[in-house]
Formats: structure tokens, sequence, C-alpha cells
């Protein structure tokens, strides 16, 4: 049976349901998924006096094909984005500049230096995020960056952070959509600190010094990150979750949840409404922890496929920008970014898919036999078909075809690298 008549006669029993499969196409197809570019190179970027990778993170693998030169990384994120339905957004950190063989550090960087990605983008229909990089550096050595107790140190990841603002906004100007800016740090100690307010007062003040920059906030949409703990900041991180949301909250940021950066037994789906309630718009960095913040790549599992339900059922598409952040380089690299991406897209739909408010109605009246009944069925529905023929419309492969194409190409370009 091919996968037209497939898609007919499933789509036959979401309709009976009142789900309309045309509408929840339209819907998915305006949805942008922000890509990171780091997955392509193990999170290396192009500095000249490039640096060991810091602040607690880390990946592990050797699979041959890194791209080790920016023309290398847009050729794999190329083959990757051809075999992932939709349009889409790259994520873009600092360290990912293009200076020309000239050392510029990173409180200099300047949109001149990001103007072959912007260049790209536009070739290629796409929109572009961006991060100020706080880690792999002399002055992050010691584990802080903007809640440092030395004064000069502060001010130069501050003032990397109003450069990286600024390219943000160069990014929208030029490709015609907000570009998200979001700020991580490594800042916290190993083992239990004797005072937990003072960095907090420092990184209040330096976020404050960022942020009172000139940019045009339409345009360069700002957003703080926490997390948990980390390698060497086991004990305390500065930029905790309270902090940031608080933060986020009283200054009209966006706070960003990274799904990678809590308790292990504690998940993003079920802070996104909370958030909402009180916040136009929020960000996401959709990983898959496991047992810790390991960054694996995203697979539709049940959390997945909660975040798609939260954003989804909540009416959110337009509300939540989503963005991958994974990295594995124990696996063909082109393959992880589009077995990670196509999940993201497939929790989407999946979550499109189900009638939503006759399952909300059902909680409403108490009914909760029908609700798990329902919720339950619907895990087996024929949604393949549905997203079979999705892919065939947005013309990239459908079902595991795409792996053909990757497999090809680690053949012709990648095994042909020296990295």
């Amino acid at each position: 049976m091919s996968v037209k008549e497939n898609f007919e006669r499933a789509k036959a029993q979401y309709e009976k349901w009142g789900v309309s499969v045309e509408d929840a196409f339209a819907k998915l197809k305006k949805v942008p998924i922000s890509i990171h570019c780091w997955q392509g190179d193990d999170i290396g970027g192009f500095e000249v006096d490039q640096q060991e990778l810091s602040g607690g993170i880390d990946v592990t693998g050797d699979y041959p094909g890194k791209a080790t030169t920016p023309e290398e990384l847009r050729s794999d994120l190329e083959k990757a984005l051809s075999l992932i339905p939709g349009k889409h957004k790259i994520n873009l950190h600092a360290i990912y500049a293009e200076t020309n063989g000239q050392v510029v550090d990173r409180n200099e960087l300047e949109p001149k230096h990001f103007e072959n990605w912007v260049k790209w983008a536009k070739e290629n229909d796409l929109g572009l995020d961006f991060n100020p990089t706080l880690f792999s550096h002399p002055k992050a050595a010691d584990g802080l960056t903007l809640a440092h107790p030395d004064k000069e140190i502060r001010d130069f990841w501050i003032q990397h952070c109003i450069q990286s603002r600024k390219i943000g906004e160069y990014f929208a100007r030029e490709l015609g959509q907000p570009a998200l800016n979001n700020i991580w740090i490594p800042d916290g100690y190993k083992d239990i600190p004797s005072d937990r307010l003072t960095p907090r007062k420092r990184l209040k003040d330096s976020l404050d010094e960022i942020f009172a920059a000139d940019v045009d906030e339409s345009l360069n949409i700002d957003a703080v990150e926490s997390k948990l703990f980390g390698i060497g900041s086991e004990a305390y991180v500065v930029g905790s979750h309270e902090f940031y949301m608080s933060y986020a909250m009283k200054n009209n940021k966006l706070c960003l949840l990274d799904s990678g950066h809590y308790h292990p037994t504690e998940v993003i789906s079920n802070k996104i409404s909370s958030l909402l309630l009180f916040s136009d718009k929020l960000a996401l960095h959709v990983s898959r922890p496991v047992r810790w913040d390991s960054d694996h790549v995203v697979i539709l599992d049940d959390e997945l496929r909660e975040i798609g339900l939260e954003i989804v059922r909540n009416d959110a598409l337009d509300k939540v920008m989503i963005g991958l952040d994974f990295f594995d380089a124990s696996i063909n690299r082109v393959a992880a970014w589009t077995i990670g991406t196509r999940n993201m897209i497939k929790s989407l739909l999946y979550a499109l898919l189900l009638p939503n408010e006759h399952l909300k109605q059902l909680q409403e009246e108490g009914n909760f036999t029908d609700r798990l009944a329902l919720m339950e069925e619907f895990k087996t529905y024929p949604f393949g078909a549905i997203w079979d023929h999705y892919c065939e419309q947005m013309g990239v492969p459908a079902q595991e075809n795409w792996l053909q194409e990757v497999k090809e190409y680690e053949e012709n370009v990648l095994s042909k690298r020296n990295s």
C-alpha cells in the first residue's frame, strides 16, 4: 500500500474524532525549530585561538567526519535541512564567528564577523538565533563570568553580551525575522558556598548593564537560561531557575527552559503552562538528559510528547520559541540533527492530531476513566502514516528513507575529511 493510501485510511480514523489533518499540517508548517549548529562540530567553533571545551560541558565520541571549517558545517546543515520538513532557524554561538584568521576576542565581536552566516541564511531562507559564549575561554577558567568578583573580568563578559545582542539585532534586520539571543553562564561553585547572595547580586547588576544597552528589542529577543548544577558547580549555581525566572518576569525577558537543566525527575513540560500564564512568550532548549544534563539526541519519548502536547493544547505554537540543544559525537552528526529535529516536529504533529478539547472536557467533568483510556489508545493510532504523508508533502523522505541519503553523504563527503 502506498504512502498516500495509508494516509487516507489513517486520516479517516482521526476525522471521526473531529480532528482536521489538513488544519494540523497548516499549523505545523508555520512552526520554525531553532536547530543548534554545534552538533556538527562538537561545540568547537572557529576561533583562531581555540580553547578546550569548558563550563561543565562534555562531548563524547569520535565519529569521523566532524566539520572543521564554516563551509563544512554549513554544508552539513544543508544536508540535514534537506531531510527535515518545514522552514527553520539555525542557532549560533559566538565562537562560530569568522574573523579571516585574525584574533578577535569575544568582547570585540561585531556583526561583520557573521556576514557569511547571514548570506548563507538568506540563500537558504533561514532565520538565525544567537548565544554569547561564556565558556571555553581563559577569562572563564575559574568557572565565573558575569558573577565574577573581579570587575575587569565581569566587564569583559558584559561587553561580550552587549555585542552579542547587537549581532542578534543585525540578524533580525537582515533576515526579516526576530532573533532569540540567549544568555547562559557556567557560574557556580563546586562545594557548599559561604555566601550565595553576593554572586547573585553581581549577576543581577551585570544583566542590568547588558540589557541597558540600546538594542531594538523587537528584533533581538533576550532570554536567560538557568541550570541546576554542572561539572564543577555541583553545590551551587548562581543563575538558578528561581533567579532567572524572577529576573525574566520583572524585566520583561524570556525565561528559557532547558530539558536537561533540572533535577532528573523534574520535567519542563510541567512548567510551560505556568509560565505562559505570566509571560507572553517563553523559550525552550529541548534536549534529552540521561541521569544528568547529558544532552543526548532527542527521541520521541514520553517527555517529548508532553512538551508537544503542552504547547499545542495551550494554543502556544506562536508563543513558545522552540530550540534544540544536544550533541553526540558517537554517531553520524548529520543523522543526529535529522533524528532530533524530526522527532521534535513529530511531537507537535502528534499533539495536533489529538482531540484536545474533548480530552479537556473529560477532565473538567471528572471522567478520568475515559480520559486515560483515550489518551492511551491514541498512542497506537496510525500516526506514522500521517507523518509519512506530511514528509512527502513537504518534499523530504518519509520513514527511514532519509538514512540512505545520510549514508551516501558520509561516503561522498564526510569520509574524505581529515577530522
